[in-house]
């Protein structure tokens, strides 16, 4: 089983030890596999993706690693973007962000705060009101930043039809326009 990923005009790509390495533009990503039962080579303008055998997890995982490299290119040439709403109805939250954290106060009267952590060095977390706008070009790091920030608002041993406050991802997107 094998797959080529073609790397397009302007990309880099660098490929050792099942590591790959893609720049664009002034932003680099980079993905370590490692699944034993692949190997990951660069031809000319194609990364090769070659499963050592045919057994089924094996395809799966070659697929899968086909697709988190298309991610990557597609992240570094548009980018992504997730939108998450703030809801409070028992105590007004405040969000901030400081550093690579995102700091909630004041959540259901806490005076301890909740933080969430960041992912990865090219994602932005904007506030814009009652909204939170993640940014990068990295889907996982951008959807493990949206996952930190609702983790970190989850409720337990409330009734949750009575206390709604939380944040919520809204919506996910790939960017249309290159920044």
């Amino acid at each position: 089983m094998e797959r080529r990923v073609l790397v397009p005009n302007g990309f880099e790509a660098e490929v050792s030890n099942n590591v790959v390495s893609i720049a664009y533009n002034d932003k680099k990503e980079s993905k370590s596999f490692r699944a034993r039962v692949i190997e990951i080579s660069k031809e000319g303008n194609e990364i090769l993706i070659k499963g050592k055998n045919q057994k089924r997890k094996t395809t799966a995982i070659v697929n899968t690693t086909e697709k988190c490299i298309e991610n990557i290119i597609l992240g570094l040439k548009y980018g992504y973007e997730a939108r998450m709403k703030i809801v409070h109805v028992h105590f007004p939250t405040n969000v901030q962000i400081s550093g690579r954290e995102i700091v909630i106060n004041n959540f259901l009267g806490e005076k301890k705060p909740r933080k969430a952590n960041i992912v990865g060095e090219n994602t932005t977390v904007e506030l814009k009101g009652k909204e939170i706008v993640i940014k990068g070009t990295n889907k996982e790091h951008v959807g493990q930043t949206a996952a930190n920030i609702e983790k970190a608002t989850k409720i337990t041993k409330k009734d949750l039809r009575i206390f709604q406050d939380s944040i919520y991802l809204v919506q996910k997107t790939k960017l249309l326009n290159s920044e």
